[in-house]
Formats: structure tokens, sequence, C-alpha cells
């Protein structure tokens, strides 16, 4: 107990001071994990329509790979991405491996079938006749895909903060591809494993605590956005 009251104490004077390389790790995990988020929901979405609103063959076997997906060990993820992006691998010639867009990469394979399943649920939800409906109207397909994204919203307001939530608390990827390099590629996760196996665990729950209440912030955000959304 005397060691969490410690991490707190630590936490709160890593805060008070602006530490420089904590400030910059926690700014580094916000930037990567927003990107991966971002790139992931134009992913996910774009995925999650057409596989909501299109019949083809295999489509339920694809839908279950992406629900399969869903529950991917970051691990697994961090091994292939580490070997697609090796010296002798099909993307070897980028030299991408360690870099903060390996991380980006990495993650938005994690998070895009959350948000793929999150969003295929979402829009099987609404009225089967909806579409039907809106095109009678006159509207284009854009006008038509638009207006279906927005009746959904809400449950795609939940995909992305599950997509957000499985990225930014991730660590064997991010370990695996950026090398957890000081000033480079470092992330809350990764240093907080560091951390705890240099046996410093006063600045491991430190990192963990900034970690839980940045998460908790962006979260209260699109909590905020979502429930604003909500019809009354």
């Amino acid at each position: 107990m005397e060691l969490l009251w410690e991490g707190i104490r630590k936490a709160f004077d890593l805060l008070r001071t602006l530490d420089p390389e904590v400030l910059g790790i926690t700014l580094f995990t916000l930037k990567v994990t927003v990107l991966a988020t971002l790139a992931s929901l134009v992913l996910g979405l774009g995925a999650g329509l057409v596989l909501a609103l299109t019949e083809f063959p295999g489509r339920r076997a694809v839908i279950s790979l992406v629900n399969t997906g869903m529950g991917l060990p970051p691990v697994v993820v961090g091994l292939f991405v580490t070997m697609f992006l090796w010296r002798n691998g099909p993307l070897g010639g980028f030299e991408l491996l360690y870099t903060p867009t390996a991380i980006i990469l990495a993650q938005t394979v994690i998070a895009t079938p959350i948000i793929t399943g999150i969003s295929v649920a979402a829009l099987q939800q609404l009225p089967p006749d909806l579409r039907l409906q809106i095109l009678s109207l006159g509207a284009t397909r854009f006008q038509m895909l638009r207006l279906l994204v927005r009746e959904a919203r809400l449950p795609l307001l939940a995909a992305v903060m599950a997509g957000f939530g499985g990225v930014i608390s991730e660590v064997g990827a991010s370990l695996m591809v950026g090398g957890n390099i000081k000033g480079s590629t470092r992330v809350l996760t990764t240093a907080t494993v560091m951390e705890t196996g240099k046996g410093n665990f006063d600045v491991a729950i430190a990192l963990s605590l900034i970690l839980l209440a940045l998460t908790f912030v962006v979260n209260a955000a699109l909590t905020h956005i979502q429930q604003r959304e909500r019809p009354r």
C-alpha cells in the first residue's frame, strides 16, 4: 500500500513539475494513438459500410473473420508487422521499423477490426427499409450513406472509444515494432514495462496513473459528445 501511495505522489510530482521526459512520452502517446484511431476509423467505417450494406458470397465468413480480429492479440500483430517491415520483408525498403510510423501501423491493424465489427453491428441494427426510403426521396448514394452513418452515430462513437482504448492500452505491438527508443518511440505503456523491469515501481505506478488519466480524459470527451447527441 505504501508503494502505491508513493507512486501516486510521484505521479503528481511529475505532472506538477512538467517533467520534460514524461511530458514528451505522454504527448507522443496521445499523438500516435489519435492518428492510429483516425486511420482505423476511416478503414473500419468504410469496411463496415461495405459489409453491412452489400451482399456477396462469403460475406458471413468475412464478418466472422472481422469479429475474430476484434480479439487479435497485440503481440501477434507486432510480430507480423515486424516481419513486413524487417529489412528483408516486403516493406523493408521503406525503413519504417523502430519509427513512430511503425507504431501507428501496428495500432491501426489492432483497432481496425474493432471499429469494423462494431460498425457492422450498428449499421445492421438500422431498419432494413431505411435505405430504400432515403433513396426514394431523391438522395444520392453518398447522401444515403451519410444519413445512415448519422442514424448510427451513437454506437459508432462507442466504436471509436473501443478502438482508442484498444490501442492506447496495448504494449506488445508498440514494443516490438517501436523498440521503446528514448525520445523517439517510447510510449507510456512501454515506459511502464521498462521501469517495472528496472524495479522503479514508483515511477511505473506514476506512468500508469498518467496513462489512466489520459485515457479517461479522451473517453470522457467522446462520451460527452455521444450523450449530447443522444435522442431525448
